[in-house]
């Protein structure tokens, strides 16, 4: 099957296949070819470039993107879309003065999903969590990550690992299971840490291991829920089963994490709202992806990632969307773009970088993912006609995507 794109007003994001992630001043460059077309084969990129160089070819199906921009799909590397119900009296407490802390110490929070979670039958479970994977697929979404992490029990953890496996089988869209059973100490382990944590390193990571049911191991690394010792202990534990880490730090102190997942050579450290100038210090000459996820930021009216400071430091970022019920409610990568522009002061090339090649990198897909590389798989966006790429933050409650294309086919 070859399906043929041309007369694309700019095709963003191309990429020789050796960058896999882009750094510091290097985010401010997204290459692009104006007036172009673009081959795809049997699912993946076969040939771009300018349209008065188009070969001769006979494809199956031909789509004409004129006065559209094309680009790849959004790659979001940190989400929780599988979970039980809502939060939304949460949210409502939060307006009335509650703070995130306030709410998780009387029982709410993340033991509120748990328990609506460990409630739930698999089969329903699956079907809320299928609803929120089409939605993002149709917002442009290609690859996803999805975390477990509001079982807290042996049962619920493999539970929700087991839809995400589900979900896996049936779409199109590329996603990474991420293992965050140390999401929080349920109430029962409340004053037995080691107790819970023996469960997580003795049971919950042989059996997810021996079953295959995650690629990464995660832990919210932050103050009332993992110490950095703890941190440590189960990346440990997960990096011996051969689940690279991906860790939960800084999102409301700083108490080292950081430090920790670079020791521990982390795929990405993720949320970062607060940073400190060590913080960032130990980023550096890392192979460690920092990610940001501004629509928590929004959602919880608390600091966004500095985004310029570490930048300017020379790092690279990737954003992503943290879509759950508690803290980010959404798994809209298009206002996650807008808002790190709005209210990171990122450039559009910085933010397109970061939920593109990025984004990619920090799922461990840079080699297949985020970029117009020919060999690459064919996810992209085709949008409505647009003056420029610009538009796509500038315009931020507006829809400006009119075609998904996933593995190659057309996304209805």
């Amino acid at each position: 099957m070859t399906t043929l794109i041309v007369n694309i007003k700019e095709l963003l994001q191309v990429r020789d296949s050796s960058v896999l992630k882009v750094s510091g001043a290097d985010m401010a460059v997204l290459p692009t070819i104006k007036n172009a077309y673009l081959v795809i084969e049997n699912g993946l990129i076969s040939d771009f470039g300018a349209m008065e160089e188009l070969p001769q070819t006979t494809p199956n199906k031909t789509i004409d993107a004129a006065g559209k921009i094309v680009l790849p799909s959004w790659c979001d590397s940190h989400t929780h879309i599988v979970y039980a119900g809502n939060r939304e009296q949460e949210f409502v407490d939060r307006i009335n003065g509650m703070t995130y802390e306030e709410i998780a110490n009387r029982g709410g929070g993340i033991l509120n999903s748990a328990k609506k979670l460990n409630e739930t039958s698999e089969e329903e479970l699956y079907q809320q969590s299928k609803g929120r994977l089409e939605e993002v697929m149709q917002l442009g979404t290609g690859a996803v990550e999805i975390k477990s992490g509001y079982g807290l029990t042996v049962e619920g953890e493999l539970k929700m690992l087991r839809v995400i496996q589900r979900l896996k089988q049936n779409y199109p869209v590329t996603i990474k299971a991420t293992f965050l059973g140390a999401h929080a100490f349920p109430l029962e382990y409340k004053e037995n840490h080691k107790g819970y944590i023996d469960l997580i390193i003795n049971e919950m990571i042989p059996t997810i291991a021996k079953n295959k049911l995650a690629d990464f191991i995660d832990v919210f690394c932050e103050t009332g829920y993992f110490t950095v010792e703890e941190t440590q202990q189960i990346m440990e534990a997960g990096i011996k089963f051969g689940l690279k880490p991906k860790i939960h730090v800084n999102q409301f102190n700083s108490i080292g994490g950081i430090q920790a997942g670079t020791q521990y050579r982390a795929l990405s450290v993720d949320h970062l709202e607060v940073m400190t100038p060590n913080d960032i210090e130990a980023l550096k000459n890392t192979d460690v992806m920092p990610v940001a996820l501004p629509s928590c930021s929004y959602f919880l009216s608390i600091p966004y990632t500095p985004a310029r400071e570490m930048i300017s430091a020379g790092l690279p970022l990737a954003l992503a969307t943290d879509f759950n019920p508690g803290s980010t409610p959404s798994g809209n990568m298009n206002f996650v773009v807008a808002t790190a522009c709005i209210k990171m002061k990122m450039t559009p090339e910085e933010a397109i970088n970061a939920a593109t090649i990025n984004g990619a990198y920090a799922m461990d897909l840079a080699t297949t993912h985020g970029s117009i590389t020919r060999g690459k798989v064919a996810n992209l966006i085709i949008t409505k006609p647009v003056s420029s790429y610009y538009q796509l933050p500038y315009a931020f409650g507006s829809n400006l995507i009119e075609t998904v294309i996933i593995a190659g086919e057309i996304i209805s």
